[in-house]
C-alpha cells in the first residue's frame, strides 16, 4: 500500500488526476486546494462546473480546518451513521474557489476506508471525490465497468482493491447553520 500511497501523493502534488478506491466508489480525485486541477476534473467528466464536486477528509480534525463552524448534529451523524456520509456544510474554508458552490456550501466526507484515510493524512489536504463517470452516464458499480474515457484521462490509476467489493454511493445531508437540515440522497 505504501507504494500506492508515494505514487498517488506525487500526482497529486503535481496538479494531476488519480483514479482510486474509497469507502463507497472509485472515484476520480485530485487535490481540493489547487484550482487548476479541479478544472481538469471537469474536463475530463465533461461536466459543467456549476454542478458541485465534493472532497474527502481523513478525521474531524481536519473538517474543523476546512469548515467555518462544524455543526455539533455533524458529529452525531458521523459518528451513528450505518452507511458513509456526504455532509453539505456552510462556509468551507481553505479549499479551491471552484469547489465552493454559488451559495457558500461545500459537500464533505470523513472517510472511512483505510487507503483513503491513509492517502489523505499523509498528502495533508483535502481530496476531491466524485464518481468516475462521464457526465450524464451511469455511475460505475464496480472497477471493470470504468469508461476507456476516463482510465486514460487521469494521471495515475491506484493499484488496490477497494475494502467494500459492494459499494454503493454515499449518503448526503445538508447541515444549514440555520438549524436546517435536508437529505439529499439516503
Amino acid at each position: 500500500m505504501m507504494d500506492e500511497l508515494n505514487k498517488s501523493i506525487k500526482v497529486l502534488q503535481n496538479g494531476g488526476l488519480i483514479l482510486y478506491p474509497t469507502d463507497t466508489l472509485w472515484g476520480i480525485g485530485c487535490d481540493a486546494t489547487n484550482e487548476a486541477a479541479i478544472e481538469k476534473v471537469y474536463a475530463l467528466k465533461q461536466r459543467k462546473d456549476t454542478k458541485a464536486l465534493s472532497c474527502l477528509v481523513a478525521n474531524d480534525a481536519m473538517l474543523e480546518r476546512h469548515v467555518e463552524k462544524v455543526p455539533d448534529l455533524a458529529y452525531d451523524i458521523i459518528e451513528m451513521a450505518t452507511k458513509p456520509t456526504t455532509i453539505i456544510y456552510d462556509n468551507p474554508k481553505g479549499i479551491a474557489p471552484n469547489l465552493v458552490t454559488s451559495d457558500n456550501t461545500m459537500a464533505i466526507r470523513v472517510v472511512s476506508d483505510k487507503f483513503s484515510r491513509y492517502l489523505i493524512g499523509k498528502f495533508k489536504k483535502p481530496i476531491v471525490f466524485t464518481s468516475a463517470n462521464m457526465a450524464g452516464k451511469k455511475t460505475p458499480a464496480n472497477y471493470k465497468e470504468i469508461d476507456q474515457a476516463i482510465l486514460s484521462g487521469v494521471d495515475y490509476v491506484v493499484n488496490l482493491e477497494p475494502e467494500n467489493q459492494n459499494a454503493v454511493p454515499s449518503s448526503i445531508i445538508k447541515l444549514g447553520m440555520d438549524g436546517l437540515i435536508e437529505v439529499i440522497r439516503e
